[in-house]
């Protein structure tokens, strides 16, 4: 069962994913078209120059290396390979091909952080990328090779991130180790935004807003909430939660853009949900057995 105090903060943390689950219509509605590393450049260095400036800490010692890691493991690589995926496959394929990432956490956990790997967050794990193929895919979705492996590439990299967020606790105030990677994150982008779609192109008082709303929401706040709720809950809690974001995304495209909603949309958004709230609860059954130990070990040798 959940106490007042993990559910509270369960909450806190579900924020962040349904603020990403709003980038898909702040990009079609305000951004201008084509630009999606500009738009990840511009969400996160912003975002991490604000907080850095509000709380006055700099990194020191060994997290110099480790902010630049992590903010590239979490935001530059990421959100490279996202957009990457996003632009070559369908916005279904991408998201189905990311919703791996829990299943691919709960592998590196176990090998990494020593976590059990039951047999129940499997099947959890499964279950959440059956429900959103479900939600999101489309039977004439077209697949390509280069967006798959780099929609696949991103939840390899972000699963990779939440875990060494988890191994490596910061002495410093949540607000300042959150900027330094949305820094980190963003200079890495720099290089790789200007060789792929030139410079800044003239931006409109509507391109402005919407860039400021990612970095403001979509960055500052959300990643502030998704990295407090790593320091205090376990790695798996916290990655089911990316789930949110695309029923938020389609949730939002049938209200604000009219979009269809078909039965199986809806049940597939169910089965997310009821994923989400499995991952959540700490039950003793056979289930929550842990796996034996030659596929333990086989894990641990892999990660």
């Amino acid at each position: 069962m959940l106490s007042n105090r993990r559910f509270i903060l369960l909450l806190a943390t579900a924020i962040a994913p349904m603020f990403w689950g709003t980038t898909y219509l702040v990009t079609t509605e305000l951004l201008p078209p084509h630009r999606p590393l500009l738009a990840a450049l511009l969400r996160a260095l912003p975002a991490g120059l604000l907080l850095v400036a509000i709380t006055r800490v700099l990194p020191r010692g060994s997290w110099w290396w480790r902010s630049l890691v992590l903010g590239t493991l979490n935001i530059g690589a990421f959100n490279a390979l996202l957009f990457v995926g996003a632009y070559r496959l369908p916005g279904g394929v991408a998201a189905t091909v990311g919703a791996i990432q829990p299943l691919l956490l709960a592998l590196l956990s176990a090998g990494l952080l020593r976590q059990r790997l039951s047999v129940r967050t499997i099947l959890t794990a499964l279950a959440g990328v059956f429900g959103v193929g479900l939600l999101v895919l489309r039977a004439t979705a077209q697949l390509d090779t280069w967006g798959v492996l780099a929609a696949l590439g991103g939840a390899v990299v972000m699963a990779f991130g939440v875990v060494l967020s988890k191994r490596w606790t910061s002495p410093a105030p949540l607000l300042a180790t959150t900027g330094w990677q949305l820094i980190a994150g963003g200079l890495v982008l720099i290089p790789v935004a200007f060789l792929v779609e030139g410079g800044i192109p003239t931006l409109t008082l509507r391109n402005l807003a919407g860039y400021s709303y990612l970095a403001l929401f979509g960055s500052a706040v959300a990643y502030a909430l998704w990295f407090r709720g790593l320091r205090e809950l376990a790695p798996t809690e916290v990655t089911f939660l990316g789930l949110l974001s695309p029923v938020v995304a389609t949730t939002l495209g049938w209200l604000v853009l009219n979009q269809h909603l078909t039965a199986l949309q809806a049940v597939g958004g169910l089965i997310v949900l009821a994923a989400l709230v499995s991952a959540q609860l700490r039950r003793r059954r056979v289930l929550d057995e842990p796996l034996p130990q030659g596929v333990r070990d086989c894990v641990r040798a892999v990660s």
